[in-house]
């Protein structure tokens, strides 16, 4: 190999690490806030008015249950209870991230 094929490598590799490394760090950016909700399941019907809803958050500024604002631990798992009318409930969980694009994810429930 001679030196221009040499440089013309080291400069590609260069490059190409520098744009694998830039998709790392955009990641959070480009795929947006995400809600993962593991209960309840869609449909759900019990008979306990007291209901958790947990969960895992991913790439969020805030996270809101019903337009009241929730916590996550530092792995994104939420666990909050709620407390559910007779008849039909919607739960609403709000994703929103620090460029302000928003997630939302919908659960049905009846309580009989």
């Amino acid at each position: 190999m001679d030196k221009i094929s040499l440089k013309l490598l080291l400069l590609l590799l260069t490059v190409l690490f520098l744009g694998i490394y830039f998709l790392y760090q955009a990641r959070g950016f480009l795929i947006g806030p995400e809600i993962v909700i593991d209960s309840p399941r869609p449909g759900e019907i019990t008979h306990d008015s007291y209901l958790p809803v947990k969960g895992q958050a991913f790439n969020i500024a805030s996270l809101s249950m019903n337009g009241r604002q929730i916590f996550t631990d530092e792995r994104g798992i939420f666990n909050e209870g709620l407390l559910l009318a007779r008849g039909y409930n919607i739960i609403e969980i709000t994703a929103s991230d620090k460029f302000g694009r928003i997630s939302k994810e919908k659960r049905e429930v009846i309580l009989e």
